[in-house]
């Protein structure tokens, strides 16, 4: 059984592009159209990784992550933004690894998802 991850986003481009880079790397891959429905999964399921958008509807991702973060203290959360600058310190305080950058560097985000497997140790199948 792969190891899976979440996707906490609104946008579906880019749901359907982080899916298709995590798949490719070996992931199972849930997702969640808004923060409350991502935090209720994060909590409900287990994850190796999660990734989550700033701005959505219902909860936006820094009050997801807080919320996240309390229940799952260890879990690896990257933040995705249009205007990261404004938002990196925001989100590494509520507890994100790292804010990236939309529209995505494939590349970066691939380095992003192979930190977290190495410090992590996450076996992917």
């Amino acid at each position: 059984m792969a190891s899976k991850v979440l996707i906490i986003d609104d946008t579906p481009v880019i749901r359907d592009f982080l899916t298709e880079v995590m798949s490719d790397a070996g992931f199972e891959v849930d997702i969640a159209i808004n923060g409350q429905i991502g935090y209720e999964k994060a909590v409900d399921e287990d994850y190796v990784m999660i990734f989550c958008d700033v701005h959505m509807p219902v909860m936006n991702g820094l009050e997801a992550i807080k919320k996240i973060r309390q229940a799952k203290p260890d879990m690896p959360i990257v933040m995705t933004d249009s205007f990261p600058d404004k938002m990196a310190e925001q989100a590494t305080a509520a507890g994100a690894l790292c804010c990236l950058a939309k529209p995505f560097a494939l590349e970066e985000v691939r380095e992003t998802i192979s930190r977290i497997i190495e410090s992590k140790k996450i076996k992917v199948t």
